[in-house]
C-alpha cells in the first residue's frame, strides 16, 4: 500500500473516530438544551413571511444536492477528507453556539419533518430548540466551500440562498440562524485547512484545496 494511501486511510479513521462521540452525545445535547431557558428574539423578517410546510421540497431538494455534492467530492481524495473534517467542526461548533445562545423557537413554527436529524433528537421526535446557527443552511455553504467545480459552486451557492429561505418560510429558524450559518461553515472550512495537514502530512500525489 503506497504511503499516501495510508495516510489517507489513517486520516479517515481519526475523522470517524472523532466525530462519534460527538454524534452518539447529541441526543443527550438536545435534551439537555429541551429544559433549558432561551431567548425569545423580535424577528420583523419572521414576522413578514408566511408559515408554510416545506418539509418535502426542502429535504427532497437538499440531500438530493448533498448526495451529488458527496459523490464529485469523492474523486478528490484529500479534500473530500477536508470537507468531513469541516463537517465534524461544523458540528462542534453548532454544539458551542446553540450552548451559549440558547434559543427559544420562533413563533408560527411548522414542525420539519427531517428523516436524518429526527434521528438525533430526544424520542426522535421533531425537535424545537435545534436553532443557533442554521445546521441544513451550513451544511450546504460547506459544501459551496468545498466544491471544486466552477458549475457546482454557483448552484450550491443558490441552493443554500433556497434552503435559508424554505427553513424560514416554514418558521424553524430565527432569521439571525440563517445569516450566520455560513460565517460558521466558513470557520470551520478555514480551521479543517490546518486539521488535514496535521493528519495527512506530506502528501506526494494530493494536496489540500484552499478554496473559500
Amino acid at each position: 500500500m503506497r504511503k499516501d494511501t495510508k495516510a489517507l486511510l489513517l486520516a479517515w479513521g481519526i475523522t470517524l473516530a472523532s466525530a462519534l462521540p460527538i454524534v452518539l452525545f447529541l441526543p443527550d445535547f438536545f435534551a439537555y438544551l429541551a429544559g433549558r431557558n432561551g431567548r425569545l428574539l423580535q424577528d420583523p423578517v419572521l414576522k413578514a413571511l408566511p408559515s408554510i410546510d416545506v418539509s418535502v421540497p426542502l429535504f427532497v431538494g437538499m440531500y438530493l444536492v448533498v448526495a451529488i455534492a458527496v459523490v464529485g467530492l469523492s474523486r478528490h481524495p484529500v479534500l473530500f477528507l477536508r470537507t468531513a473534517q469541516a463537517y465534524v467542526l461544523l458540528l462542534l461548533l453548532r454544539m458551542l453556539t446553540m450552548f451559549v445562545f440558547t434559543l427559544e423557537p420562533p413563533p408560527g413554527l411548522i414542525e420539519l419533518q427531517d428523516p436524518i436529524s429526527t434521528l438525533f433528537y430526544p424520542g426522535q421526535v421533531p425537535f424545537r430548540k435545534d436553532l443557533f446557527f442554521s445546521g441544513h443552511t451550513a451544511t450546504i455553504y460547506l459544501l459551496f466551500l468545498a466544491a471544486p467545480w466552477r458549475p457546482g459552486r454557483w448552484a450550491l451557492l443558490v441552493a443554500t440562498a433556497l434552503v435559508g429561505l424554505a427553513v424560514l418560510v416554514q418558521h424553524v429558524h430565527w432569521t439571525v440562524d440563517v445569516l450566520l450559518a455560513p460565517p460558521f461553515a466558513w470557520l470551520a472550512w478555514r480551521i479543517s485547512a490546518f486539521t488535514v495537514r496535521s493528519y495527512t502530512g506530506r502528501l506526494s500525489q494530493v494536496t489540500v484545496s484552499d478554496q473559500g
